[in-house]
């Protein structure tokens, strides 16, 4: 029985790792102080101009990372609160 409940811990602990891994947020964008950032919303309008529907944005590190639908899949789009430029995507 030992033998099992460790395999098991073990199991958990190892799928809990692998799903940290497997977290696909860009988070390295500028190293520019947040008080210089452009706004959220100049990021979301960017994603809107190149036609996604946006639903939601937040920060994540030092990105914008915006979300929006596209001929009906999911995106996430990492901007970039410097420039605005477009760093990474990742379809869902």
């Amino acid at each position: 029985m030992k033998v099992i409940r460790v395999v098991a811990v073990a199991l958990t602990i190892g799928i809990g790792m692998g799903s940290a891994a497997l977290a696909d947020g860009f988070k390295d964008c500028t190293k520019l102080d947040k008080a210089s950032w452009k706004p959220a919303s100049d990021a979301e309008a960017k994603a809107k101009a190149l036609g996604y529907e946006v639903r939601r944005s937040k920060i994540e590190g030092s990105c914008y990372e915006v979300y929006g639908v596209k001929e009906g899949k999911l995106y996430e789009l990492f901007y970039s609160p410097e420039d605005l430029s477009l760093k990474h995507t990742i379809a869902k």
